[in-house]
C-alpha cells in the first residue's frame, strides 16, 4: 500500500528502479522515442524532471514483474492468486454448524474493510482548484508520429449508472483537442460505453471524472477485466490491504480517491455529435485507425501541489502494458478456475499475443472432447470473448516454455482435425477481421487424444520432424518464397514461417497444396505465412504479425490426409489483407516506428541523459517494414 504516487517513486528510487531525467525532453514523441529504447531493454521506471511544463512526468512505472510486483505489494505475481483462492475455498467451504458460521465472522469482517469510503472536506487531489481548466498545461504526450494529437494514456476514468448509482472505473485513451476538451474513447464492450447509452436514453449529460496517480493500485484496478457491477475500488482495496478514501468531486457528482494527482472533471452530452478521434499508436503494435466518439467537456481540474503527471506508451511489444497484462493473467487465474472451469490448470498470456490474440491453458483432461468444453467456456467468460488463438495442453506441460509447447503441438496435434473453428466477437482494435469488431476463433488442442478423438483407430499422431529443408531449392520452385525460416524444425517443433510475396487472388490458398506436396515439406505439419517485408528469422516478431494479421478462420488453408497413417496439415495466413488480392474492403493500419527526425535528436541527446550505455532506436528495425501512407497502409 502507497499512501501516494510519490510514495511509490521513492520507493521506486530505493531499490534502483528509478532515474531521474533533468535534460529537457520533449513529450511530443521524444519521450516515447526514448521510452521505447528503455522499456525493450529491460530498463527502469524514468521520472522526466523538465518537460517545459513545470510538471514532472512518469512513465515505464510498471514495466518489469519487479515493479508490477512493488505496485501490487507483493513479492511474487502468483501471491495474490494463492490470496484469492484462500479466500474463495473459505466462502465456498460448506458451513454445518454455528461454530462454522461464527468462524466466518472475522473473514466477513476483512471484506467489509475492503469497501471503498467517502470522506468529508476536499482530498489532497484538491489542494489547487482550478475552475478555468486548461488541460494543455500539463505534459501530454504526442506518442507517435501519426498519432492525432497529444494522448492522456493513463487515466483512471469514472462513470455512474444513471439508474443504479452503480459506480464503474476504467481505462480509455483520451485524445486533447483543446484546453477543456477532449475524446473519450470506450468501446462499444465497455461498461463506460453503456453508462453512456442510458444518459443518452434519459436525454442527460453524463458526469464524468478522470484521476491520474495516486496508490498504483488505482491504475492496474482500472485495467482489470471485473465482472460487471463489482467495485474496482473493493479490488483496490483487497490487494492493498485498506480500504481506499474517496472524495466528492467540486464540480461533479462523481468521487474519486483523494490521494491522486490530478482531478480531471467534466461531462460528455449524449445528445452531441461525435467527434473524430485518432489515429492512436495502439498496443497492438499498429494504429489504431480514426473513429467518432464521445466528446469530453472539461469543467475543472484540480491537483496536488506540485502534481506529477503518470502516462504510458503503448506499441510493439515489449512495453509497459505487458506487465499489467500479466498481473491480470495471474489474479484472474483463480477466479476462473474455482468458479468457471475447474480444469484449468494454468493460463498464460504471451506478450508477442498483445493480450487478446493468444493464450495458452493447460487442463487436467479426463474425457474426450474437453479441450473443446474448455475453448468453449473460455470464449464466452468476460472479456476472453475477444481472444482470438487458443492452444490447450495438458497439465503436465510447463506452459510458460514456448519451446515445449511448440514441441507440443507438433507431437499432438493432427491439423485436420486438432484445429477447431469459431467466430463471435473480436476487439475492435482487431484490423484483420473483415468486418468490424467480428470475427474467426481458432483452438489448437494439443492434448494427448482418447481414442474417440483420433481420425481413425489406427491414427498416429506422433511424427518424425525434419530437421531441415532446402530452402535454396524450395524458392527456386516457388519464386514468390522471399525468405523460409526453418529454425525450429531442429527442435523437433513442425513450424515452418515463410515470408511470401502475394501477386494474384487467392495466391496463397492455392500454392499450399503444392508445397505440402513437395519433397522438402511432406512432413511439415504447419506454415506460417508472413509478408515479404517481414524478416521471417525474428521468430517473436513474426509471432506478433502473424496473430495481429490473421483471422483465423477465414486465413487457413488445411491439406487433408486420407491415408489413416498420413500426416495432415494447416497453412496459416498472417499477411496484410487487401482489396486486391483477398477482397478486404476495410482500411488497413500502418505499423508503428519513430520518424527520422526524433531518432535522430534522441541520439544526439541521449549522453545527457543519464540512462548509461547508449541504447539504438527500436524502430530503425521497423522503419523498413512501414507500409506507404501514413496511419492508413497504402
Amino acid at each position: 500500500m502507497y499512501s501516494s504516487l510519490r510514495d511509490f517513486i521513492a520507493q521506486l528510487e530505493n531499490v534502483g528502479e528509478l532515474i531521474r531525467i533533468k535534460e529537457y525532453v520533449n513529450p511530443e514523441l521524444e519521450i516515447t522515442e526514448i521510452t521505447d529504447r528503455i522499456s525493450k531493454n529491460h530498463g527502469p521506471a524514468l521520472l522526466f524532471e523538465n518537460t517545459g511544463t513545470g510538471i514532472p512526468f512518469l512513465i515505464n512505472a510498471f514495466g518489469s514483474e519487479k515493479r508490477m510486483c512493488m505496485a501490487l505489494g507483493v513479492n511474487h505475481l502468483d501471491d495474490v492468486t494463492t490470496r484469492i483462492e484462500e479466500l474463495f475455498k473459505m466462502l465456498m467451504k460448506p458451513k454445518d454448524n454455528i461454530i462454522e458460521k461464527l468462524r466466518m465472522l472475522p473473514q466477513l469482517s476483512q471484506m467489509a474493510s475492503w469497501m471503498p469510503k467517502v470522506a468529508r472536506g476536499r482530498g489532497a487531489c484538491q489542494e489547487v482548484i482550478n475552475m478555468n481548466p486548461d488541460i494543455t498545461k500539463f505534459p501530454v504526450m504526442k506518442c507517435w508520429p501519426e498519432d492525432g494529437g497529444p494522448f492522456i494514456t493513463l487515466p483512471v476514468i469514472h462513470t455512474k449508472d444513471p439508474n443504479t448509482n452503480i459506480r464503474n472505473v476504467g481505462m480509455y485513451r483520451m485524445q486533447v483537442f483543446s484546453p477543456t476538451a477532449t475524446g473519450m474513447h470506450w468501446h462499444k464492450h465497455k461498461v463506460s460505453a453503456r453508462h453512456f447509452q442510458e444518459y443518452k436514453k434519459l436525454g442527460i449529460k453524463m458526469p464524468v471524472a478522470v484521476a491520474l496517480g495516486g496508490d498504483p493500485v488505482y491504475t492496474y484496478c482500472a485495467t482489470a477485466p471485473l465482472p460487471d457491477n463489482i467495485d474496482e475500488y473493493m479490488l483496490a482495496g483487497f490487494l492493498r490491504n485498506k480500504k481506499v478514501e474517496l472524495v466528492q468531486c467540486i464540480t461533479q457528482d462523481v468521487q474519486v480517491p483523494s490521494d491522486a494527482e490530478i482531478i480531471i472533471e467534466g461531462y460528455v452530452d449524449p445528445m452531441e455529435e461525435n467527434i473524430l478521434e485518432g489515429p492512436f499508436g495502439d498496443h497492438t503494435g499498429y494504429y489504431s485507425l480514426a473513429d467518432f466518439y464521445p466528446k469530453f467537456h472539461i469543467t475543472c481540474i484540480t491537483h496536488r501541489k506540485n502534481p506529477i503527471y503518470p502516462s504510458t506508451i503503448v506499441g510493439i511489444p515489449p512495453q509497459e502494458d505487458a506487465w499489467l497484462g500479466k498481473a491480470t493473467e495471474r489474479i484472474f487465474l483463480a477466479p476462473i478456475k474455482m468458479t468457471m472451469i475447474p480444469e484449468i490448470k494454468d493460463m498464460e498470456l504471451p506478450i508477442e499475443g498483445v493480450f487478446h490474440n493468444l493464450t495458452i491453458v493447460k487442463i487436467k483432461k479426463e474425457y474426450a472432447g474437453q479441450a473443446i468444453k474448455v475453448t468453449n467456456a473460455m470464449w464466452g467468460a468476460g472479456q476472453m470473448m475477444f481472444n482470438k488463438i487458443l492452444v490447450i495442453v495438458d497439465d503436465d506441460i510447463d506452459i510458460h516454455n514456448y519451446k515445449k509447447v511448440s514441441q507440443t503441438i507438433s507431437m499432438n496435434v493432427d491439423p485436420q482435425q486438432d484445429f477447431y473453428f469459431s467466430q463471435g466477437p473480436m476487439d475492435v482494435l482487431d484490423h484483420s477481421c473483415s468486418k468490424f469488431s467480428f470475427g474467426g476463433k481458432m483452438c489448437v488442442d494439443a492434448t494427448r487424444k482418447f481414442p474417440e478423438e483420433l481420425r481413425t483407430s489406427n491414427s498416429n499422431q506422433v511424427s518424425k520432424v525434419t530437421n531441415s529443408v532446402n530452402s535454396k531449392k524450395l524458392m527456386e520452385d516457388f519464386p514468390e518464397i522471399i525468405q523460409v525460416n526453418d529454425s525450429l524444425l531442429a527442435h523437433g517443433i513442425s513450424v515452418l514461417f515463410i515470408s511470401v510475396q502475394k501477386n494474384r487472388k487467392n495466391h496463397l490458398k492455392e500454392i499450399t497444396p503444392l508445397l505440402f506436396n513437395h519433397s522438402e515439406l511432406s512432413t511439415i505439419k504447419i506454415i506460417i505465412y508472413l509478408e515479404a517485408n517481414v524478416d521471417c528469422s525474428d521468430i517473436k516478431d513474426a509471432i506478433w504479425r502473424f496473430t495481429n494479421n490473421i483471422d483465423p478462420r477465414r486465413d487457413s488453408f488445411i491439406v487433408e490426409e486420407k491415408d489413416s497413417k498420413g500426416i495432415s496439415h494447416i497453412a496459416l495466413d498472417g499477411t496484410r489483407k487487401t482489396k486486391e488480392f483477398d477482397n478486404f474492403d476495410r482500411d488497413w493500419p500502418n505499423i508503428l516506428a519513430m520518424d527520422e527526425k526524433t531518432i535522430h535528436s534522441i541520439d544526439e541527446k541521449w549522453s545527457k541523459l543519464g540512462l548509461g550505455d547508449f541504447i539504438i532506436s527500436p524502430s530503425l528495425k521497423y522503419r523498413k517494414q512501414l507500409y506507404k501512407g501514413g496511419a492508413v497502409a497504402e
